[in-house]
Formats: structure tokens, C-alpha cells, sequence
């Protein structure tokens, strides 16, 4: 005798589609109000992470699984999370050994020719040659 595979109300998943709209509207206005720096990398991947576990856990269906099936997909998101907190800590230790290792003794600002001034040297020059239009 089979039996009946779970049914869950379609108000769950309702619900849970609200909530990643309103998840990627939040991630929309990191965007929108152009934070910058290490908060708008947090909301990111905040937002990003919080919207792949509503995924997995309601459309998934990872909510009613095994605790087994739980951890063994868990686990390599978690591994992810570590190996982006090892990478954002190896860029800033690549960064300190470029700016030691690499500096050319220039200055830190480099001051360029406004472009209207350049454009007018070089559209004189051209005459100047005696090239024609």
C-alpha cells in the first residue's frame, strides 16, 4: 500500500515568495543607495544567503528531511562561508604585500590634463601638420 507524500498549504509558499521579494528589494537598495566598502559586501551576501536558505528550506522541501540530508547539504555552505571569510582575509594580506613590495616611489595622486585642454592641443597640432578636412 503507497502512501500519500506530504502536502504542505500553498500559504507557506506564498509567504516565502513575499519574503524573497522583499529580500531582493533590500538588496536592490544596497545598490540603489550606493553603500560601498565592507557594508555593502555584508548586506550582499547577508541578503544572497538568507534568500538561498528560504529556497532550499521551503521549495526544497529541506525543512521536512532527515537531519542527515540537512547536514550533508548545509555543510558545504558553510565551507563556502569560510572560504570567503580566507579569501577577504588573503586580499587584504595581497593588498599590504603589493603596496610594500610594488611601490615605484610615484606619488599616491597622480594629476591628469584636463581633457578639454588636451583635445584643443591636439586638434591645433593637426592644423598645424597641415592636414586637411
Amino acid at each position: 500500500m503507497a502512501t500519500e507524500g506530504q502536502e504542505h498549504p500553498i500559504s507557506v509558499y506564498l509567504k516565502i515568495w513575499i519574503l524573497l521579494f522583499v529580500l531582493s528589494i533590500f538588496s536592490y537598495m544596497v545598490d540603489f543607495y550606493q553603500l560601498q566598502g565592507w557594508l555593502r559586501w555584508s548586506l550582499i551576501l547577508i541578503f544572497m544567503f538568507l534568500k538561498a536558505g528560504f529556497i532550499m528550506a521551503i521549495f526544497m522541501h529541506m525543512v521536512w528531511e532527515r537531519m542527515a540530508l540537512v547536514v550533508a547539504l548545509l555543510s558545504p555552505m558553510i565551507a563556502v562561508l569560510v572560504f570567503i571569510a580566507i579569501m577577504g582575509y588573503e586580499s587584504e594580506y595581497t593588498q599590504a604585500s603589493r603596496d610594500v613590495f610594488f611601490d615605484d616611489g610615484k606619488p599616491d595622486k597622480v594629476w591628469a590634463v584636463p581633457h578639454g585642454a588636451h583635445k584643443a592641443e591636439h586638434h591645433d597640432g593637426a592644423h598645424s601638420a597641415g592636414e586637411t578636412h
